[in-house]
């Protein structure tokens, strides 16, 4: 049994006769033949039924039965290794939607039957164990080697999410659509609406966090003409740029370089998942606002390309697109102030300027901004790929001044008013915000500079009371 098998899972179906017709699917093949780590592995069995599965993996460990309704048994061993073991059905489509499949488990299915159900030929290779052998049924280690996304059977156009699916999986493992895939996706293309926006969500999510050629992605997204169901998205497509800056071409091709260019980084590739997600949503969204800003101007004499304050109208623009595949609030509020921002580059980097940079940003980071700032930078070929020294410089001067992950904290709060006698109500909220405004100023740094520019400089109406508690402590 191949070394990729982890020892465990190989005494297992080693010592369960039971499982005397078991084998690998899915992913975890997949994944071995693209020498990619593998972290979850399918084990699909034929000839037993699913209470008798449940009964045989009982004494290797602790089962789940959640996945009942899929036939699938959930085995967590002593090592905390987790192996999802399923038996074989039949999917029949009934109605509309991802869930409008009637369900049947048929242990005396073939594999090959088994495998014409999975929705790519990636997908559809088995492994067994027991002879060392790769099941390949629809030609899916050739696609593999040939990087070619190619659907198993006509029964893909059952399942629309599987359009989708092919997005995110262009996207992870850089492959390019079989030309008749593109065109069964084509075919079905009315049948989006069936699908639930969580589901949807998901598949970006996928392309967003795995991605390790998300352009990939979106060019199937193109070419399947589903680009048209995300109209943020689509309508950089055909938008200009100036050439001197942009040589690469329109704003939806600029964006592909940028996406191609973030997964490179080593920020984007060491951050935890959901930061990876914020910094793919934010680069695919960060030109949305060029879309409908975008103007010829003459100026000098020439005729140039512009889209004043395209970053700012294409926050509300991200934020549309983000509600459509439902993604969390969470996300959308990381999202905003990245695209809101990402012009920055063109601004002084004075202590002044980074502290209220980093104010603006949250709940974001001036860290994972350059992150973005750079990633635009890198996404003009065939100008070289460079982190701009902008970026050098907001990260010396946000690591100079403490700012680099959040702004600076107030000096000056409540609980310090009320010490000096002042009561508690909307005053000494209106009193602190003042003082954090002029903080990031750079007027005062200690607490007692803050109460001495209270007292003579701030220009907001002091409480007497308040007045003489300063005076009495100067």
């Amino acid at each position: 049994m191949s070394s990729w098998v982890p020892a465990q899972l190989r005494s297992i179906l080693a010592d369960t006769p039971e499982l005397e017709r078991a084998y690998l699917v899915g992913g975890s093949v997949r994944d071995w033949l693209l020498g990619i780590p593998v972290k979850d592995f399918d084990i699909e069995v034929y000839g037993i039924t699913y209470e008798n599965l449940s009964k045989a993996l009982r004494k290797w460990g602790k089962t789940d039965l959640v996945g009942r309704s899929f036939g699938v048994v959930k085995l967590t061993v002593a090592s905390g290794e987790v192996f999802d073991f399923t038996i074989p059905r039949r999917d029949s489509k009934v109605a509309p939607g991802h869930k409008g499949f009637e369900i049947t488990f048929d242990p005396g299915i073939s594999p090959r039957e088994a495998a014409a159900r999975r929705d790519f030929t990636i997908n559809s290779l088995m492994y067994d164990p027991r002879t060392n052998e790769l099941l390949d049924f629809f030609g899916g280690q050739a696609d593999i080697q040939n990087r070619i996304l190619r659907h198993t059977s006509e029964a893909f156009a059952e399942d629309p999410l599987r359009v989708l699916r092919g997005m995110q999986f262009a996207g992870r493992f850089a492959l390019k659509p079989a030309p008749e895939t593109v065109a069964l996706a084509r075919s079905i293309k009315a049948s989006y609406g069936e699908l639930a926006t969580e589901r949807v969500r998901d598949e970006w999510f996928k392309w967003a966090a795995k991605s390790t050629l998300p352009s990939a992605g979106l060019h199937y997204l193109s070419a399947t003409e589903w680009l048209d169901h995300f109209p943020e998205i689509k309508a950089m497509q055909g938008t200009p740029q100036d050439p001197e800056w942009h040589p690469e071409g329109d704003v939806f091709i600029h964006t592909c370089h940028c996406c191609d260019a973030l997964v490179k980084l080593p920020e984007w590739q060491q951050a935890d998942e959901e930061t990876r997600i914020v910094l793919s949503l934010a680069t695919l969204s960060h030109d949305l606002g060029k879309a409908v800003t975008t103007e010829k101007v003459i100026r000098e004499g020439q005729e140039r390309i512009v889209s004043p304050a395209h970053e700012e109208v294409g926050v509300d623009l991200a934020e549309r697109f983000l509600q459509g595949i439902n993604a969390p609030r969470a996300i959308a509020e990381r999202v905003a102030p990245l695209i809101r921002n990402h012009m920055a580059h063109v601004m002084n980097v004075t202590d002044r300027t980074v502290r209220r940079l980093s104010k603006r940003l949250e709940p974001e980071t001036i860290l994972n901004l350059c992150v973005l700032i750079s990633a635009d930078s890198m996404g003009r070929p065939p100008k070289p790929p460079r982190v701009p020294q902008i970026v050098t410089e907001l990260r010396a001067k946000a690591l100079e001044l403490q700012v680099q992950k959040a702004p600076p904290k107030p000096i000056l709060m409540g609980r310090h008013l009320l010490e000096l006698g002042l009561e508690s109500g909307p005053e000494i909220g209106a009193i602190v915000d003042h003082a954090y405004e002029a903080q990031l100023e750079g007027k005062f740094f200690t607490l007692a500079e803050a109460r001495q520019w209270l007292l003579t400089q701030t220009t907001l109406p002091l409480p007497e009371s308040l007045v003489q508690a300063l005076r009495a402590i100067a």
